[in-house]
């Protein structure tokens, strides 16, 4: 199949971009879903100096690999998000601990990440949205629909305008299904949808590590959405339901081996990326799969190289013909 196997470099941020390129040339990858941290994108200097975005692209040809997506998710938690200390993490000096002008940012940040996204080629940005209403997921003290309802209709106040710039941009902006956004399972992106009134600049980057968890089936997600997926991540996640330990994490780390999951090299969970695979070629989608590679019990440089042979080998193509009329006469 010729969609191309790109790597989410949020998980390596920490390395200088031209040298996780090398890296990445010589597993193999046919590209990077670059971050929009560290020092692998600064969506202002794309979006606003031609020679900066010249550069990364000429970086990323040196070693052979394409760009189809940007990622967007610490910005963008921040534009939906009620403040607290964690999101200063996200932001620069000047708001940290100032939520009125570090939202602001965030959104000014997200407009100019749409116009980065442009400068380099890029179809899809994909991130978080943030909300306003996550902690009221568990029904005490009781949440009211209206209050429900408010916190839809907030970000889609705060998300509208940068969904405009998307729009002049020929940009579409792809929300990771995921737990702590306004959408993190299969009835709230319907909602969200209809939030926005199916809004075409506005679908999802489906990541099946966070749906599996929940208990859900990422494939029919797939099938109900299917104009709606932007872009894939290639994800794994192992569930260890012990008996002691449940799916909301027991406030212990990643990697601890007590939680009742944990996120895992590909093939090493309990995902069905055959089921994912065959629904994609159910709807059609030729856009990258990209491998979010995260494993705390494994050296991310083994797990990357062995990640993309895993979706190479399991990245094949619908059929072309009907079996059956072999047997006809």
């Amino acid at each position: 199949m010729t969609r191309p196997i790109t790597l989410f470099t949020g998980q390596w941020a920490d390395l200088p971009f031209e040298e996780l390129c090398k890296k990445a040339g010589e597993w193999g990858y046919d590209g990077l879903e670059i971050a929009c941290w560290g020092d692998h994108m600064d969506v202002r200097q794309a979006a606003s100096n031609t020679a900066y975005a010249k550069k990364k692209k000429a970086i990323l040809k040196k070693y052979k690999l394409g760009c189809w997506a940007l990622g967007a998710h610490l910005a963008g938690q921040c534009v939906g998000d009620l403040h607290d200390e964690r999101l200063d993490g996200f932001a620069p000096p000047e708001v940290k601990g100032k939520p009125d002008r570090l939202r602001q940012w965030a959104v000014e940040e997200m407009k100019a990440t749409a116009r980065a996204a442009k400068a380099m080629g890029c179809s899809v940005v994909n991130g978080f949205m943030g909300s306003p209403i996550w902690k009221a997921w568990y029904a005490f003290p009781p949440a009211s629909e209206e209050m429900i309802e408010a916190g839809f209709e907030k970000v889609r106040r705060l998300w509208t305008p940068i969904l405009d710039v998307f729009d002049e941009c020929g940009v579409r902006f792809a929300l990771e299904v995921h737990p702590t956004e306004i959408a993190f399972d299969f009835y709230t992106a319907e909602r969200l949808l209809d939030k926005f009134q199916n809004r075409p600049s506005l679908g999802f980057n489906f990541d099946p590590s966070h749906l599996v968890w929940q208990g859900l089936e990422p494939h029919l997600f797939i099938r109900e959405f299917a104009k709606k997926i932007y872009h894939v991540h290639m994800k794994d996640v192992g569930l260890s339901l012990d008996g002691r330990a449940g799916i909301l994490g027991s406030h212990l780390p990643f990697g601890d081996r007590r939680r009742g999951w944990n996120f895992r090299s590909l093939g090493h969970g309990d995902v069905d990326f055959e089921e994912i695979i065959r629904e994609l070629n159910a709807i059609g989608y030729s856009g990258p799969l990209s491998v979010e590679w995260e494993d705390n019990g494994m050296a991310r440089e083994v797990g990357a190289k062995e990640s993309v042979e895993f979706v190479r080998d399991i990245n094949f193509a619908p059929s072309t013909v009907d079996f059956d009329k072999s047997m006809k006469g």
